[in-house]
Order: C-alpha cells, then structure tokens, then sequence
C-alpha cells in the first residue's frame, strides 16, 4: 500500500513567519492576504494563520481548512507552470470561513497564479 505524502510541506517555525512577513510579497483579497517568496526548497511550503478576531475555533478551522484545500488544488498547476518553488503565507480574513474552497480556488487562480506562474488566465 502506497504511503500518501503531500506535495507542499508545512511552515512551522515563527522565525519563518516573520521572515516572510516582512520580505514577502504582499497581496491582498476579501478572502486572505497572501505573502510569497521564492525557495530554495524541493517542494511548496505553506503556513496558515488565523486571528482570535475571525470567529470562534469551529469558524477559524473552516477556513484553515478551506483555504488548505483551494491550495491542494492549485498546487499542481503552480508547480507545474514553473521550475521555482515558493513559501507561501496565507493570512485568513473575514469572508474566508463563508466561502466555498472553489471561490477560493479562483482567487488563488487570479492573484498566486497570475503573478508568480505566468499561467493563462481563463
């Protein structure tokens, strides 16, 4: 039986976060504010951050995990667009935990894909 491995690991350490907060690229959506910035690394790495001020933790987890299956999605298109690979921040806002992980999809399709992996809009 084959083993599951994920194509993207998980930022964990807060130095990293700070780091990228502070070196990378900013976007901005109703949905998250995104902060990229290219790797050295073999595969993606993604870190998800919700505030205290988004909901309660039912409301928190529905968007981390939204926001986390929009990515599972997208990752393949990214990775495959482009040799580089990316840290990549997603800092959820209000309208996240409301939206559907297609919604998201398109939004990460429009501003990650559009400006990092000179995909074809559709």
């Amino acid at each position: 039986m084959k083993r599951f491995s994920k194509k993207y690991l998980c930022i964990k350490k807060d130095r990293e976060f700070r780091w990228l907060f502070k070196k990378g690229d900013c976007t901005v959506t109703k949905a998250f504010i995104c902060y990229v910035n290219e790797s050295k690394r073999r595969k993606n790495r993604i870190g998800i951050v919700t505030g205290k001020k988004l909901g309660n933790a039912v409301t928190r987890n529905r968007a981390r995990r939204v926001i986390r299956e929009a990515f599972r999605h997208i990752e393949p298109v990214l990775a495959e667009s482009t040799q580089k690979r990316y840290d990549i921040i997603f800092v959820a806002r209000g309208a996240a935990p409301h939206l559907k992980s297609t919604q998201i999809y398109k939004l990460m399709e429009k501003n990650i894909l559009g400006k990092y992996a000179n995909a074809k809009q559709k």
